[in-house]
């Protein structure tokens, strides 16, 4: 079983806190993008970003001064998003991160797929930005079925916590004969499930600490999870979709 995520916007450096084991395994990849953002003028990236200039101005020095191979992070330490601080993992234990380092795979519009202490450093690209690179003219269309493909050589199960902006990466190219199970945590109105973003997010990040806490080695722990208020609903859920219900109480089947 591997569990993704989406990254966050918002990144930090700390290379004080937990060594770096590895680079990204698609290294090579996210150099060829880095290569490309460098060669852009700072006119192009804001367009690319769609930021204001406090944001475009920090993330063009980060690419004139910093290289991907120094002063790496964590990457599960790197992340400063609302579902990285609902996960916690400054206080996880060794266990938890040893099980993260296992199950929790990152997706990344710069470097693919991360493993949670592969290092990293603090960038802006989104998965959805058309950047023209390699004869392609968007980064799903480079990234192509890399990810999946590495990610199906890892489990035959995946368990689905990243938004559909990064999901898509994995889900479009589904194997026969595994599972990619989507979490929805949302509530009930007039008889359909609605989802608030900030709230998705808070309950993500508290599904993967739980499951590392609990050392879930299959996706139907996931039905026992309480956190937040939200609760498994199987009447809303079937096979590829685990559906969890906020102020309920868990539904009949």
């Amino acid at each position: 079983m591997r569990l993704i995520i989406s990254p966050a916007k918002k990144m930090r450096t700390d290379t004080d806190s937990l060594p770096w084991k590895s680079l990204p395994c698609f290294i090579s990849q996210a150099e060829t993008l880095y290569d490309k953002l460098r060669s852009m003028s700072y006119e192009e990236l804001k367009r690319l970003w769609k930021c204001n200039d406090q944001i475009a101005a920090l993330n063009a020095e980060r690419l004139r001064t910093i290289d991907l191979h120094t002063n790496l992070t964590p990457a599960i330490l790197a992340y400063e998003g609302i579902q990285y601080r609902y996960m916690a993992p400054g206080v996880f234990s060794r266990e938890a991160f040893d099980y993260v380092q296992e199950h929790l795979r990152i997706l990344s519009g710069l470097y693919g797929l991360l493993r949670p202490f592969d290092g990293v450093i603090p960038y802006r690209l989104e998965m959805q930005a058309k950047l023209n690179i390699c004869d392609v003219k968007d980064l799903y269309s480079y990234w192509g079925g890399m990810i999946a493909g590495q990610l199906y050589s890892e489990t035959d199960c995946i368990v689905n916590l990243a938004s559909k902006e990064y999901s898509l990466c994995v889900s479009r190219y589904q194997k026969p004969g595994t599972r990619f199970i989507t979490c929805v945590f949302g509530e009930e109105r007039d008889g359909k499930v609605v989802e608030k973003g900030t709230l998705c997010k808070m309950a993500r990040g508290e599904m993967v600490r739980y499951l590392a806490e609990i050392q879930a080695g299959e996706p139907e722990a996931m039905k026992d999870f309480s956190r937040l208020n939200y609760t498994f609903s199987p009447r809303h859920s079937d096979p590829s979709t685990y559906v969890f219900l906020l102020g309920g109480t868990t539904c009949p089947a």
